[in-house]
């Protein structure tokens, strides 16, 4: 197990490489000189360049890769212009209220997918099959801004028992904290619950038919305890590979749903940054997320071993 995981943070690294290529020459080729944008239209041409040269900006292309790569090398992200701190620290400032968000969407969502999964497998073929099935194709399809847009109107707007937008930071209280997350967790839970439920299903399913299951139903065994107990037990590895992709997508993707709730996370951080050509944000934040996502799969590729023996033999042998 330990040389797995070993053999799994070095593959780590060459994918970091390519995310910081690809990041690097996506940001530096996209039109738009920050220095003008911080010095506004009025710049002078020597002002704009005496600001390049004091971002480092004048130097050649590559040569400014490799001093960001060593930098980095030493735990140096770089220090935002516009911020006026380092980039480790507005990362981290902003990384609460997307975790906060995510952990509670992800709960939503994944409570709801299972319960919906469960009966959709346990009626197959009948009314409420093709009800959860139909509504979770729903689900599926919706956008989030628009379906946070309705979420609004009603409980926001017209019931008024949630605010319309804002954060809260837990030290304030715990109801308050959630207070501000409930629409959008929600917003962001069901369409996660939608793409789980239907994985669900057809992963129980597919389960429900195995010999085992057939050799289950010969001794008597209860229908409730086969479908809770054996089948959704075997049945929970690709619904678990789907959670976890889902969780790390809610990290690193839940831009549009921050900035319709105006919550200051990091798809806020990002989305300002690029507006603003912050190079430094962009590339350190998005090397970060990259290191979380693919830290979300190792986690969920130890936890096929805690829930599946075969898994662990294998990364024994």
């Amino acid at each position: 197990m330990g040389g797995y995981i070993i053999r799994r943070l070095l593959s780590l690294i060459p994918v970091l490489l390519v995310v910081a290529v690809v990041v690097f020459l996506i940001i530096h080729i996209t039109p738009g000189n920050p220095a003008m944008i911080i010095l506004g239209e009025g710049a002078t041409p020597e002002q704009i360049a005496e600001l390049n040269q004091k971002l480092g900006l004048d130097k050649p292309l590559i040569a400014q890769f490799f001093i960001w790569l060593a930098n980095i090398a030493q735990g140096d992200f770089g220090n935002s212009y516009f911020l006026g701190k380092p980039v480790l620290i507005a990362f981290l400032e902003n990384a609460g209220p997307t975790l906060s968000l995510a952990v509670l969407s992800q709960l939503i969502g994944v409570t709801i997918a299972l319960l919906f999964g469960i009966v959709a497998a346990k009626n197959q073929g009948r009314m409420k099959d093709d009800l959860i099935s139909g509504t979770s194709l729903i689900g599926i399809s919706i956008p989030s801004f628009l379906l946070g847009s309705f979420l609004i109107m009603i409980f926001a707007v017209q019931l008024k028992v949630l605010p319309v937008s804002g954060y809260a930071p837990l030290s304030q209280g715990i109801w308050e904290h959630l207070k501000y997350l409930i629409l959008p967790a929600i917003t962001l839970g069901t369409i996660q619950a939608a793409l789980i439920t239907r994985m669900t299903r057809s992963s129980l399913l597919d389960t429900l038919s195995e010999n085992f299951i057939k050799t289950a139903k010969a001794k008597g065994v209860s229908e409730r305890a086969i479908l809770l107990k054996h089948t959704l037990r075997v049945a929970f590895l690709p619904i678990l590979t789907v959670i976890g992709e889902s969780f790390a997508g809610l990290i690193t993707g839940a831009a549009v749903t921050e900035s319709l709730f105006n919550i200051p996370g990091l798809g806020q951080l990002i989305v300002a940054s690029i507006n603003r050509r912050d190079y430094a944000v962009i590339q350190g934040a998005v090397l970060m997320i990259t290191v979380v996502y693919v830290l979300m799969n190792l986690l969920v590729d130890l936890l096929y071993a805690v829930i599946d023996p075969r898994v662990r033999n294998s990364y024994q042998a």
